[in-house]
C-alpha cells in the first residue's frame, strides 16, 4: 500500500519548484544568446536572481583594476544613481573577500560580520540583514560579484547558492561579450580614423604635388621641343620621369576605389565611345612621350551602357596607363569593342612585354608585380589593375588578361551589360 498523497505533497511541490527554477535559469540563457546589450541583460539576470533567492535587492559589482576596487553597475531595486559612484574595497568587505578569494560567502546576520561595508546601506537607506555573494569568473579571472541582499523568508538555502553561482556565471558571459562587443567597435573607430588620416594626407600630399608637377611637365616638354642632341635627351629623361611620378601621385589618390560600391557610383545611360575617347584623352601625353602610336576605333553603330563617366573612364584609363608603361618607346597600342551578347567588350592590346602564364590570374591583386621589385625595370605601385577590377565590378563588368607570353603583348578586356532600349 502507497503512502498517503498528503505524506507526498511537499515532494511533489519541491520537485515542481526544482523543475520552475531551472525552466527560469534556461529562460535567462537563452535570453542571454539573443542580444549583447548590457545593461538591460544585466538587469533582466538580476529580477530572475532576486525571483530564484527570494531576496528584496539583488546586485552586480564589478572590478576597477586601475582603483583595485568594485563598483556597482547593476541592482533591482536600488537606483543605479545612488549607488555608481560608491568605491566598495577589496579589504574590510564582504564583496571584496569574495572578489579577493575567489568563493562564495553566505551570511544570515551581518550584523555579527566585521566585514560588513555599512556605508552602502547608510547611503542608499538600506539595511542589509542578511547576504549572499558569489564571484563572477571569466576563465580564471575574478571581475565582479553578485550579491543578493536581505532573504524575505528564512535563511539562505543551498539552492539559492547554487542558482545565484549559475546567474553570476551567465552574468560574467554577459559582462566579457559586452567587453568584447566595445573593445571591437573601438577598434573600428580607430581604424576608420586611421583611414581618414590616410585619405586625407594623400589627398593633400597628392594636391601639393600636383601643382609643381605640372610646371615640371610643362617646362620638360617645351624644352624637348625645342632643345637639341643632348639637351634634348635631358629634357626626354626629365618628361619621363615626371610623368611617372604623375602616375604615382594618380595611383596614391585613387587608393580609396580599391574598395569602392555600387552604392557610390553615380549611373547614367552613356555611349561607350565617350568613355574611349576620354580614357585615350587622358593617356595621351604618356602616349606621345613614348613615341607610341595610339589607335582608337570606335563601335559602329553606337553602343550605349549605364556607368558613371568619372569612374568607368578611370578603369579604362588605368588600362591604357598599363599598356604605356610596359610597351617599349615606337610600340603600339590599340583600343576597340566587340558585341558579345548582351555585352559589350572593350578591349585594350598593345605589344609590350606581354605576361607570364603564372602571372596572368594575379596581376589584378593589389600591389602585385611581375618583376622582381629590387631588379624591376618599369616603375609603379601595382594599383592601377586592381583600382579598374574594383571600378568594373562595381559596375557589374569583369576584367580580364590575355598574353601568349613575354615580349608578345597582351589584351587587357573588359565586358560590359548593353543598356536595354
Amino acid at each position: 500500500m502507497g503512502a498517503p498523497v498528503s505524506d507526498i505533497q511537499p515532494e511533489i511541490q519541491e520537485l515542481h519548484n526544482r523543475i520552475a527554477s531551472l525552466s527560469r535559469l534556461l529562460e535567462v540563457s537563452l535570453v542571454l544568446n539573443s542580444t549583447l546589450q548590457l545593461r538591460p541583460l544585466l538587469q533582466y539576470i538580476l529580477e530572475v536572481a532576486v525571483e530564484l533567492t527570494d531576496a528584496q535587492d539583488v546586485s552586480v559589482l564589478l572590478m576597477d583594476r586601475k582603483t583595485n576596487e568594485l563598483r556597482f553597475v547593476a541592482t533591482t531595486n536600488t537606483p543605479i544613481e545612488s549607488l555608481a559612484q560608491i568605491r566598495v574595497p577589496l579589504d574590510h568587505s564582504i564583496a571584496g573577500t569574495i572578489a579577493r578569494e575567489n568563493r562564495t560567502i553566505c551570511i544570515n546576520d551581518t550584523s555579527q560580520d566585521p566585514r560588513h561595508y555599512r556605508q552602502v546601506g547608510e547611503q542608499v537607506n538600506l539595511e542589509v540583514r542578511s547576504l549572499l555573494g558569489v564571484p563572477m569568473r571569466v576563465r580564471d579571472r575574478v571581475i565582479g560579484v553578485v550579491e543578493s541582499i536581505n532573504k524575505q523568508s528564512g535563511e539562505w538555502t543551498v539552492d539559492d547558492r547554487n542558482h545565484l553561482m549559475l546567474l553570476a556565471s551567465q552574468a560574467a558571459v554577459a559582462v566579457e561579450n559586452a567587453r568584447l562587443v566595445e573593445a571591437l567597435r573601438k577598434a573600428n573607430e580607430e581604424l576608420a580614423k586611421l583611414d581618414r588620416l590616410k585619405n586625407d594626407f594623400i589627398a593633400i600630399a597628392s594636391h601639393e604635388l600636383r601643382t609643381p608637377l605640372g610646371v615640371i611637365l610643362g617646362y620638360a616638354s617645351f624644352l624637348k621641343d625645342e632643345a637639341q642632341g643632348s639637351m634634348s635627351d635631358h629634357a626626354s629623361a626629365v618628361l619621363n620621369s615626371a610623368l611617372h611620378l604623375r602616375n604615382l601621385i594618380e595611383d596614391m589618390t585613387n587608393l580609396r576605389y580599391l574598395q569602392v560600391s555600387e552604392g557610390e557610383l553615380t549611373m547614367e545611360p552613356l555611349p561607350i565611345a565617350e568613355i574611349m575617347q576620354a580614357a585615350a584623352q587622358d593617356t595621351a601625353s604618356m602616349a606621345e612621350a613614348k613615341s607610341h602610336l595610339l589607335r582608337v576605333q570606335l563601335p559602329e553603330p553606337p553602343v550605349a551602357i549605364s556607368a558613371d563617366r568619372s569612374r568607368l573612364t578611370m578603369a579604362v584609363t588605368n588600362l591604357l596607363n598599363n599598356a604605356v608603361k610596359f610597351t617599349p618607346a615606337g610600340g603600339e597600342i590599340a583600343v576597340w569593342t566587340e558585341q558579345h551578347g548582351d555585352e559589350v567588350w572593350l578591349r585594350v592590346r598593345d605589344t609590350g612585354v606581354g605576361i607570364p602564364a603564372e602571372h596572368i590570374d594575379r596581376i589584378f591583386n593589389q600591389f602585385h608585380q611581375v618583376e622582381d621589385h629590387m631588379t624591376r625595370r618599369h616603375g609603379g605601385m601595382g594599383l592601377g589593375l586592381s583600382i579598374a577590377r574594383a571600378l568594373v565590378e562595381a559596375h557589374r563588368g569583369r576584367v580580364w588578361a590575355e598574353s601568349p607570353g613575354p615580349d608578345m603583348g597582351s589584351t587587357f578586356s573588359i565586358a560590359l551589360p548593353i543598356l536595354a532600349t
